[in-house]
Protein backbone atom coordinates (compact mmCIF):
# COMPACT_ATOMS: atom_id res chain seq x y z
CA UNK A 1 0.00 0.00 0.00
CA UNK A 2 1.34 3.31 -1.03
CA UNK A 3 0.54 6.19 2.02
CA UNK A 4 0.21 9.57 0.46
CA UNK A 5 -0.02 12.46 2.51
CA UNK A 6 -1.92 15.93 0.78
CA UNK A 7 -1.69 19.46 2.84
CA UNK A 8 -2.87 22.42 1.67
CA UNK A 9 -4.22 25.32 4.19
CA UNK A 10 -6.48 23.70 5.62
CA UNK A 11 -6.78 20.38 4.84
CA UNK A 12 -10.68 20.38 3.64
CA UNK A 13 -10.31 21.48 0.18
CA UNK A 14 -8.29 18.46 -0.49
CA UNK A 15 -10.55 15.99 -0.07
CA UNK A 16 -11.68 15.23 -3.14
CA UNK A 17 -8.20 15.48 -4.85
CA UNK A 18 -6.96 12.74 -2.06
CA UNK A 19 -10.57 10.90 -3.53
CA UNK A 20 -9.27 11.33 -7.07
CA UNK A 21 -6.08 9.88 -6.21
CA UNK A 22 -7.15 6.99 -4.65
CA UNK A 23 -9.61 6.39 -7.57
CA UNK A 24 -7.05 6.74 -10.06
CA UNK A 25 -4.66 4.41 -8.07
CA UNK A 26 -7.48 1.79 -8.09
CA UNK A 27 -7.65 1.76 -12.09
CA UNK A 28 -3.86 1.35 -12.06
CA UNK A 29 -4.19 -1.35 -10.14
CA UNK A 30 -2.26 0.78 -6.78
CA UNK A 31 -3.61 0.30 -3.70
CA UNK A 32 -3.24 3.92 -2.33
CA UNK A 33 -4.06 5.06 1.38
CA UNK A 34 -4.42 9.13 1.25
CA UNK A 35 -5.17 11.85 3.82
CA UNK A 36 -5.47 15.64 3.65
CA UNK A 37 -4.30 18.08 6.38
CA UNK A 38 -3.12 21.37 6.91
CA UNK A 39 0.36 22.45 6.64
CA UNK A 40 0.49 23.14 10.43
CA UNK A 41 -0.44 19.51 10.81
CA UNK A 42 2.48 17.93 8.90
CA UNK A 43 5.20 17.33 11.25
CA UNK A 44 2.43 16.06 13.55
CA UNK A 45 1.41 13.27 10.46
CA UNK A 46 4.83 12.36 10.27
CA UNK A 47 5.27 11.75 13.52
CA UNK A 48 2.79 9.28 14.33
CA UNK A 49 2.73 8.15 11.22
CA UNK A 50 4.53 6.19 8.15
CA UNK A 51 4.10 8.01 4.82
CA UNK A 52 5.82 7.09 1.68
CA UNK A 53 5.19 10.70 0.01
CA UNK A 54 3.95 14.24 0.73
CA UNK A 55 1.79 16.63 -2.10
CA UNK A 56 1.86 20.11 -1.06
CA UNK A 57 -1.38 22.02 -2.43
CA UNK A 58 -0.68 25.25 -5.05
CA UNK A 59 -2.41 27.45 -2.98
CA UNK A 60 0.49 26.77 -0.49
CA UNK A 61 3.47 25.46 -2.61
CA UNK A 62 5.41 28.85 -1.19
CA UNK A 63 5.55 26.96 1.76
CA UNK A 64 7.33 23.96 0.04
CA UNK A 65 10.73 24.94 1.46
CA UNK A 66 9.79 25.19 4.81
CA UNK A 67 8.03 21.73 4.94
CA UNK A 68 10.90 20.37 2.97
CA UNK A 69 13.20 19.92 5.98
CA UNK A 70 10.76 18.08 7.96
CA UNK A 71 9.43 15.65 5.28
CA UNK A 72 13.36 14.94 4.68
CA UNK A 73 14.34 14.47 8.60
CA UNK A 74 11.50 11.87 7.82
CA UNK A 75 12.54 10.18 4.69
CA UNK A 76 9.70 11.55 2.66
CA UNK A 77 10.09 12.42 -0.52
CA UNK A 78 7.70 16.14 -1.19
CA UNK A 79 6.82 18.44 -4.43
CA UNK A 80 4.37 21.02 -5.01
CA UNK A 81 1.06 19.65 -7.18
CA UNK A 82 1.15 21.61 -10.39
CA UNK A 83 -2.54 23.64 -10.73
CA UNK A 84 -3.86 21.22 -13.13
CA UNK A 85 -3.43 18.63 -11.15
CA UNK A 86 -5.09 19.94 -8.32
CA UNK A 87 -8.41 19.21 -9.01
CA UNK A 88 -10.98 16.05 -9.18
CA UNK A 89 -9.86 15.63 -13.30
CA UNK A 90 -6.65 16.09 -12.19
CA UNK A 91 -5.63 12.56 -10.89
CA UNK A 92 -3.58 11.53 -13.95
CA UNK A 93 -1.34 14.45 -13.22
CA UNK A 94 -1.01 13.35 -9.57
CA UNK A 95 0.31 10.26 -11.05
CA UNK A 96 3.14 11.60 -12.77
CA UNK A 97 4.02 13.43 -9.55
CA UNK A 98 4.28 10.43 -7.86
CA UNK A 99 6.40 8.86 -10.53
CA UNK A 100 8.62 12.45 -10.08
CA UNK A 101 9.28 10.70 -6.62
CA UNK A 102 9.93 7.46 -7.18
CA UNK A 103 7.20 5.71 -5.55
CA UNK A 104 5.74 4.56 -8.94
CA UNK A 105 7.03 3.10 -11.91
Amino acid sequence: MLRILLTCSGGMSSAMVVNALIKEGKNRGLEIESKAVGTADVAKELDSSKWDGILVAPQVRHMLDGLRPTAESHGVPIVAIKPQAYSPLGAKFLMEHLKEMNLID
